[in-house]
Order: C-alpha cells, then structure tokens, then sequence
C-alpha cells in the first residue's frame, strides 16, 4: 500500500568496490513475510505525545532523525507507520483558561507541522483520508485530547476542538475532573456526572470518538451505557498481566467487545510489566507522583518530563535497580486482549514520547518487530492487519456513521 522502505528489517543491498555486497541483517531483521503484510497494512497509532516536543523544544524538527525521542518522520517511514494520532494533553492539574490556552497551543502545533511539511504530512479526520494519505505515500496526522479538563466544562469548546481536527476525547488524565472519575484518583462522582453523560452523547453527534483510557471503571461502565457509538481505549493494556489501574481488566475487555470497539496496547513498561510496575512504585512513587515531581523538576516543560524520566528508567533497567522489560511484553498484552475481547477489537497505542518504552522498542522504526511476531504466533496475515490498524478504522467509520444519524441540537 505505500511502498516505504523498513529500516534495519530486511537485508539491504550496497554499491560497494565496483560490485554488489548484501548488508548484514541487524537484531531487528524481519522476515520477507512479515515485511509483506507490514507494508500492506495501515498501520495506525493511536497516542504519541509528541506535540509536547514540538511546543517546548523549538530545536526539535519532526522532519529530522532524531537522537533521542521516539516520533520523527524518518523513523515513522521506516517502520512503516501510515497514521498517528498526536496528542494534545495538559497534565491534569492545569486546569480552567491556562488549560485551554495550552490545549489550543498545542492544537496549533500539529496543524503547523502538517504545513510546514505537506509532502510527507497531511491533517486527517475521517477513515477515509488515512487511507487516501496512505495511497498519496504521506503520513495522517491526527489529533486526540487526553484529558477532558480541557474543555473546561463547556460543550462549546468540545465543539471547537472538534473543528479543529480533534477526533478522540480521552474523558479524564490521572486526575478526576468536574464530571468524570480517573482511575488514579479518589472517586468523586462515582463515575460520569449528568454533564459527563452529555459530554458523552456530544461526542457521538460531533463524530468524535469517547476515550476510556485514563477513567475509574465506573466512569467506563457509565460511558458504555450512554454512548450511541464503539469507544475506543487509545493506550491502554491488560490488568491481569500488570496490575495497574491504568490498565483493562478481562470484565472490561470483555465489555468492550460487546460494544463494538478497540483496545489499543500502550508500550509504557510500567503498564506492559508487573514486576517493573512493583519497582518503579518503590522506588519513585506511582506514576502520578512520579510525573508530578519530574514535570517540577523540568520547570512545567513536559517535553522535558516525559524524556527524562523515560532516559532515567532506562538508565536504571541497564545497571539493575530496575528489572529490564522487553518488547515482547507488547506482544503478550496484544495476544491477552485478543484471547479475551477478541482479534476484531485489539489495536495499537504507543504511548510513544509520553512514557518508558520496553528495550527493543525504543522508537516507530521498531514496528515491524510487531508483525513479525504476531504472524510467528500464528496469526492470520488478515488478522494482523486488523491489529495494525485495521481494526481503529472499522471504529472510525462506525462513529462516522452514528454522527451522521444523530440529529443537531441548539440546546447542547
């Protein structure tokens, strides 16, 4: 479908003194198989923090390989990524119009990245155009919001998201807001307000799908009630391998099946590992505390936070005061979720620049190693592609189609 090429994954052939020589295969050499069905796919992410990088480092150029980082558009096109939904987050604990104004910053961030580089990006918001991008061989760039604090509890300004190419709204982060219950906070409302649940019905009329990763599963529960259309979880993974509450429990997995929708796998160690999870506690606090004191230590620049604490993990996994987490531990939550909701509602959300990345996995040229494995366990060449992406399409088109049957209300 694009014809991109996969870097480290298959044998590359060189001019060298006036003949041919085959390049050696590297650790993360893929099969031509896997190569096959990886390009074939579209291969969709559904969460990299990525705009954090692009509003704090004005050194940082997408278009550019990076050293550090996990998102840049070379190492995109190596590893063969079709579509990436950027997003927009502001830690929870901004709150009201600094929220907003950091939410529209960011927002901005992303649209100008698609200007600057029109012919490898191109702004997306329905299934369709990620597949014509992918035809046309340019990347789709989506927006969804992490974290419903930001619309500062006005339908207004979901709607003016909404326009702006926002096309996920996850309903809260680490922290409650006025109308819906985090997973990692004290319960305050018992899951979704009256206004959560019309946040919810808005979401299905403006074609914007509703987000569970991040909620308490009360707030899951009660989203799965009101809403007309599949939800997705954009980065989450499954409880009973790490036992985070961060994480979907096999009931909820379950329940999601039934819905209609997809669990996107997040790569963060601390979520794909329980042993690493127990640790990091120890040693760190929770992931809340955690974040809360490196994002103080970085003096609020989040781009900042996020890659010192993932550099800092990763330094401690090397010399061991901090067990190591591989990347087939990604491999183990996909093969969970398939196991329990079923291989239509699985899919992938990275987590990509916003958290630790498992060792093998280090940055997007290292998909492939997915496809690879997944079809070395027996999957179906249709069944993998459902899991690269897919299955997120299927959803997209299904919200699509609840928007398009769901009458306007001027009262909302």
């Amino acid at each position: 479908m694009r014809g991109v090429a996969i870097a480290g994954a298959i044998s590359a052939v060189v001019a060298c003194a006036g003949g041919l020589i085959a390049q050696s295969t590297s650790a993360d050499a893929v099969s031509d198989r896997a190569k096959q069905v990886h390009e074939r796919a579209t291969v969709i992410d559904t969460h990299a923090d990525t705009p954090q990088r692009l509003l704090f480092d004005p050194t940082f150029d997408i278009a550019k390989r990076q050293t550090n980082g996990n998102i840049d558009l070379p190492r995109m096109r190596d590893g063969g990524l079709d579509a990436l939904f950027f997003s927009i987050w502001v830690p929870s604990d901004v709150t009201g119009p600094p929220a907003v104004k950091r939410a529209f910053d960011l927002v901005d961030t992303v649209r100008e990245a698609v200007r600057l580089h029109p012919r490898d990006l191109v702004l997306a918001t329905t299934a369709e155009d990620i597949r014509r991008a992918a035809r046309d061989g340019r990347v789709a760039a989506l927006m969804g919001m992490e974290g419903g604090h930001m619309i500062d509890d006005d339908l207004r300004l979901l709607r003016s998201y909404a326009a702006l190419g926002v096309r996920y709204l996850t309903l809260t982060h680490f922290k409650n807001n006025n109308w819906a219950d985090s997973s990692t906070d004290k319960p305050a409302h018992d899951g979704l307000t009256a206004f959560g649940r019309d946040v919810v019905r808005e979401l299905n009329r403006l074609g914007v799908m509703v987000d569970i990763s991040h909620v308490a599963d009360k707030t899951f529960a009660d989203a799965l009630a009101i809403t007309r259309a599949p939800v997705i979880a954009s980065h989450s993974s499954c409880r009973v391998i790490a036992n985070h509450p961060r994480n979907m429990s096999d009931e909820m997995l379950r329940a999601l099946a039934r819905n209609g929708g997809v669990v996107m796998i997040n790569y963060h160690a601390a979520f794909l590992s329980e042993e690493f999870r127990v640790a990091s506690e120890k040693r760190s606090g929770d992931v809340v505390a955690s974040m809360s004191a490196m994002s103080k230590k970085c003096g609020g620049n989040e781009a900042c936070t996020t890659m010192e604490s993932e550099r800092l993990d990763h330094e401690a996994m090397a010399n061991g005061s901090l067990p190591k987490v591989s990347w087939e531990k990604i491999v183990e939550h996909i093969d969970h979720a398939v196991q329990v909701a079923g291989v239509d509602h699985v899919g992938l959300g990275s987590d990509f620049d916003g958290a630790t990345m498992p060792l093998g996995m280090e940055d997007a040229s290292k998909l492939p190693k997915l496809t690879e494995a997944l079809l070395k366990k027996r999957y179906s060449e249709q069944d993998v592609e459902k899991i690269l992406g897919g299955n997120l399409l299927r959803v997209m088109e299904a919200v699509e189609r609840a928007a398009a049957g769901t009458p306007s209300s001027a009262a909302r």
